[in-house]
């Protein structure tokens, strides 16, 4: 797999709206002034409920700074389901990109695949949530929690971009 993202760090991230689950629209300019983690999730990948859980524990740590936005784009799963499952999850914003424009405006291509922006909407790490892989199922680093606190700090996360693992971003074929 290339290692090389599909969109630059360190540059404004691509602005976007979509809707939440009950119609309301959400643009990524709406959380200017906050750090941003985007989340292509999924309601069906086990990858994404163990981030997802993980990220839900790092949140009241991380306080109001924080904005998670996660991002439901596989067309294979239905409004219902993706309801469902946000609602068994305690989601109480998921965003649902229905024909995964913005999953393909940042190149995700795993759920989860991962974006941190900064409190001035620069893109500042995509990627992995951790560093578990086939071999290695327990992690020794959470790339999603050295992110955030880089930015807290003042600081460029290190590492910037990780190759993402998870189940495929589904997209229509046409």
């Amino acid at each position: 797999m290339d290692n090389q993202p599909a969109i630059e760090n360190n540059l404004p991230a691509p602005n976007f709206t979509l809707p939440d689950l009950k119609g309301q629209p959400h643009s990524l300019r709406d959380y200017l002034g906050l750090i941003i983690i985007l989340n292509f999730w999924s309601a069906e990948c086990p990858w994404s409920s163990r981030s997802g859980q993980i990220i839900s524990e790092y949140l009241p740590e991380w306080g109001h700074a924080v904005q998670y936005l996660p991002i439901a784009s596989n067309v294979n799963e239905s409004q219902e389901i993706i309801a469902s499952e946000a609602s068994a999850r305690e989601l109480t914003l998921l965003l649902h990109d229905v024909d995964h424009k913005v999953a393909d405006l940042y190149g995700a291509i795993t759920t989860p695949h991962l974006f941190v922006i900064d409190d001035q909407g620069i893109l500042r790490y995509q990627g992995a949530f951790d560093d578990v892989t086939f071999r290695q199922r327990t992690p020794t680093q959470n790339y999603l929690h050295m992110a955030v606190e880089a930015i807290q700090g003042g600081k460029i996360p290190e590492p910037d971009h990780t190759p993402p693992y998870g189940c495929a971003v589904v997209r229509a074929t046409p």
